[in-house]
């Protein structure tokens, strides 16, 4: 078996060659909500693994490994609950303008996921919540970055809004990445979490936040230039999950969404151990789970202090 995977820093979902992210928000006059997409290049496979009871979701059932198309034009992390999966509707727009998309008769067909949070009303306004304007603006974003730029974290993008310990504390936008190791060591893999939780990190000895009033959810996408299958995709971010029931407490609630995507632009392939040809996957998927751990913590850590109409979030734990 390899070696354990090793954290670069904490890192960013950008370190990954070819991954951009590109963020929208608003938080004035009674908003408080966005969008982040993440824009890979083109060719990228993707899949999905939904684990919470009360996913918002959008073309997730396009990402299983039975069905007909194995790219990904893109996935955007938004704000607005159901209301804002019509964020994915603005991202698809720019991807079509730029001829990314499944090619059918006449054009191309975009394939976008989207995922989406709870926050409706923290800003004020209950009715204020991302549409397909925003969309297309976080799309634009991601697009105009520069080739590994950072990531803007904390009250950014679908982090916006986002509260955690049952809408006590402020959440956040976080990433980081991870590098494997040994013959491996040119394979990165980096996430991005949108930290929305029911729950909060974990702490020794302290009992499980119960859900409060309103939904929550932790999205993450994981991202690699490793070469995959889409049932290996898949596979990867079932695996995931762990960083995220290592990073917070309760998780995977029914009060919760949590989704977790995953994306390989399949650059390079990983070097194979002909004794145990499995190792090098399960390295990378070790990877994953600890990626999106060290992101949600990321966004925790990130977030910063709000005040609205509708009340005050503060850090945690100083809240």
């Amino acid at each position: 078996m390899s070696e354990q995977p090793v954290p670069s820093g904490p890192g960013s979902i950008t370190d990954v060659p070819g991954m951009r992210v590109g963020q929208a928000r608003r938080k004035t006059n009674g908003w408080l909500t966005g969008v982040s997409v993440v824009l890979p290049p083109p060719g990228t496979i993707g899949s999905v693994d939904v684990r919470g009871g009360g996913p918002g979701t959008h073309e997730t059932d396009a990402l299983d490994p039975t069905t007909m198309v194995p790219t990904v034009d893109a996935v955007a992390l938004t704000g607005g609950s159901a209301y804002g999966l019509a964020a994915a509707g603005g991202v698809q727009r720019w991807c079509e303008e730029h001829g990314r998309g499944f090619p059918v008769p006449g054009g191309v067909v975009p394939i976008v996921p989207a995922a989406a949070i709870f926050d409706l009303g923290r800003g004020g306004d209950f009715a204020n919540r991302p549409n397909a304007d925003m969309g297309y603006e976080a799309a634009l974003d991601a697009a105009d970055s520069a080739e590994g730029a950072d990531v803007e974290r904390g009250n950014a993008g679908a982090g916006t809004g986002a509260a955690i310990g049952a809408g006590n504390f402020k959440g956040g936008l976080g990433t980081a990445s991870v590098r494997l190791t040994g013959e491996n060591s040119h394979i990165v893999v980096g996430a991005l979490a949108v930290v929305n939780a029911a729950g909060i990190p974990w702490q020794p000895g302290a009992a499980a936040i119960m859900p409060g009033e309103g939904l929550n959810t932790t999205l993450a996408v994981v991202a690699s230039n490793a070469v995959l299958s889409v049932a290996e995709a898949k596979r990867t971010a079932t695996a995931a999950h762990a960083g995220m029931a290592r990073a917070l407490n309760p998780v995977h609630t029914l009060a919760d969404g949590d989704t977790i995507f995953v994306l390989a632009t399949c650059a390079d392939a990983l070097v194979l151990n002909p004794g145990v040809p499995v190792a090098a996957l399960i390295e990378l998927q070790c990877a994953a789970a600890e990626a999106v751990r060290v992101a949600i913590l990321d966004g925790v850590a990130q977030a910063t202090a709000v005040e609205t109409p509708a009340g005050t979030l503060r850090p945690f734990p100083d809240g």
